[in-house]
């Protein structure tokens, strides 16, 4: 399919790929008839939605749009802005001298509260669990300790696959759980040893993104749901969630389903650490849930291939925002070097990306870039404060962590934010007094369609496409009443999560070693109501056959669809 303008564009030239759906036969007809009209193609009936792909000229999209019961949406991969992806610009960023340049290396566990003298003793985040939702996260050598990764419920469209399930097919979250907690044990020694911002700490797996990198809101939000109503399940503990993932959400964060789920992990003591975006400086807003303004919204950092900070500057692929909601702060987030899926999506897809045989003999690492990486350098870091101070609350975490950034000289005031974090002045700083943000609370009311934002899952054998209020499963969406039980963590009933059993009831048999949430055979429906060809569900290898997320993939998880021109 050939690059399109947006379709939100409104652009005068070039053709737009739309999936056009209408409320009646007479809705679909005068579209036809407008798309024929204007030199546009119809390609293909989609009779399951009422309505049709077509190619359409770009000025004509807002005609479509403007039609009674006419709803469009675009049909067409982003293009990757140059300077992000997995492979590599300008050097590798490695996590040592990132950690060393943020401070965290001399990151004291004295409280400063107290009159006793700094101990000499490195902050390692242990006992800390750091929520990850994303692909999953597979047990390569530095995540595979015993303990070290706990597999919450499997909740993507791989679930079904039990030689899937729970594993990092799609590469991104093992690479994200690398960089926040990876650890090798103590036998490895010098440059060959790896270690995560916050080696001590644990990664609780909630995987919603199967190999292309599909998921849905629908599963985010429910995954959101299930990390604060078992953070205190024994031994989770947890108080960092990592959401390295947007959505373009058309609605305001007061309504936005996304921002609601944040809040209120926040409002239960978890501090949330999201991705601002990588659609760069042209962006004049950040993504949901970023775009909350009780989070931490991470923008990128580029080290220019050096340790020293003094010519550091903003990423050019991290999102500029506005004055209302920017990111807070920054972190390293150009050719951050971080744990390899063998065969995974991103691994086959950019083998360039792997370190050089030299720089990385058994080839384990891999390079990234976007404000993904960032964003989990910041998890790892609030790993180690609450490690140093367990009783801080996610406002105060915040609040050390903004005020003692260090600003990037000339950068942008928006996409600056408050500049990259000081690991080490932030745990030298005295606890803030303990004062709310005082922010327009989120109700939750919005809808699921405006908070995808125009990106969508598809059944890639009929073209089916999942919009509307509809979960995964097709079940109806009624925002107050999944707020309601959201608020009140009535959510999730014994593996039932909005009308439909999505998972088990609690932790099952070990995977790899790796204590593990049980799974559930899924009914078989689809959001259409129809039955699933046996092979959807049944197939032991889905390889983003199934289940396209055509648009979304790569530009939720990781820096827009993945296109290998740029890195040539």
């Amino acid at each position: 399919m050939a690059p399109a303008v947006p379709a939100s564009a409104g652009a005068s030239t070039g053709s737009v790929d739309v999936v056009v759906r209408a409320d009646s036969a007479t809705a679909t007809g005068a579209a036809e008839t407008l798309v024929r009209d204007a030199g546009g193609t119809v390609r293909r009936d989609l009779g399951v939605i009422a309505g049709f792909a077509a190619t359409v000229p770009g000025s004509v999209v807002r005609g479509l749009r403007g039609l009674p019961g006419v709803h469009v949406t675009e049909d067409a991969p982003v293009r990757l802005k140059s300077g992000e992806g997995w492979l590599n610009q300008i050097g590798s960023t490695l996590l040592a001298p990132v950690i060393r340049g943020a401070g965290g290396d001399k990151a004291d566990k004295r409280d400063p509260d107290a009159t006793d003298t700094p101990t000499g003793v490195r902050l390692t985040g242990a006992g800390v669990g750091v929520a990850l939702i994303d692909s999953g996260v597979t047990p390569v050598a530095g995540l595979n300790a015993p303990g070290k990764v706990i597999n919450g419920p499997d909740l993507s469209f791989e679930s079904q696959a039990p030689n899937l399930r729970h594993l990092d097919t799609y590469g991104h979250g093992t690479h994200m759980a690398g960089i926040i907690a990876g650890a090798d044990p103590a036998t490895v020694t010098g440059a060959a040893r790896f270690q995560g911002v916050a080696p001590g700490a644990n990664i609780v797996s909630v995987k919603v993104a199967s190999a292309d990198g599909a998921s849905d809101v629908s599963q985010v939000i429910a995954g959101i749901d299930w990390v604060v109503e078992h953070r205190n399940d024994k031994g989770l503990n947890i108080r960092v969630l990592n959401l390295s993932f947007g959505t373009e959400s058309t609605q305001p964060a007061t309504l936005d389903p996304l921002a609601f789920a944040v809040e209120q992990a926040w409002a239960k003591g978890i501090v949330v650490v999201v991705s601002a975006g990588n659609d760069g400086f042209a962006a004049n807003s950040v993504t949901m849930p970023a775009a909350d303004p009780d989070v931490i919204a991470v923008g990128a950092a580029d080290s220019r291939g050096t340790e020293n900070r003094a010519d550091d500057v903003v990423a050019d692929f991290s999102n500029r925002g506005n004055a209302v909601r920017h990111a807070d702060v920054l972190a390293a987030g150009r050719s951050v070097v971080s744990l390899r899926v063998p065969g995974s999506f991103v691994d086959r897809s950019y083998p360039a990306a792997r370190l050089s045989v030299t720089a990385d003999p058994a080839q384990r690492l891999l390079r990234g870039s976007g404000t993904s990486q960032a964003a989990a350098v910041v998890s790892g870091a609030v790993a180690l404060l609450l490690q140093q101070r367990p009783s801080l609350n996610p406002d105060q975490v915040k609040r050390l962590l903004t005020a003692t950034a260090k600003p990037i000289a000339g950068a942008d005031p928006y996409a600056g934010g408050s500049g990259q974090i000081d690991i080490a002045a932030a745990s030298a700083m005295k606890t803030p007094a303990n004062a709310p943000q005082v922010n327009l609370p989120a109700t939750g009311l919005g809808t699921l369609e405006k908070s995808r934002g125009g990106v969508h899952v598809y059944d890639s054998s009929n073209d089916v496409m999942l919009n509307g209020e509809k979960d995964i499963f097709g079940r109806t969406w009624t925002a107050a009443t999944w707020a309601l039980a959201s608020k009140t963590q009535n959510s999730w009933k014994d593996g039932t999560f909005n009308g439909t059993q999505w998972t088990g009831k609690a932790f099952g048999a070990d995977i790899s070693g790796q204590r593990s949430w049980s799974a559930v055979a899924w009914a078989g429906r689809s959001w259409a109501g129809s039955t699933w060809a046996g092979r959807s569900w049944a197939d032991a290898q889905w390889n983003g056959r199934s289940w396209a997320g055509r648009s979304w993939a790569g530009r939720s998880w990781a820096s827009a669809d993945w296109s290998g021109a740029p890195w040539q």
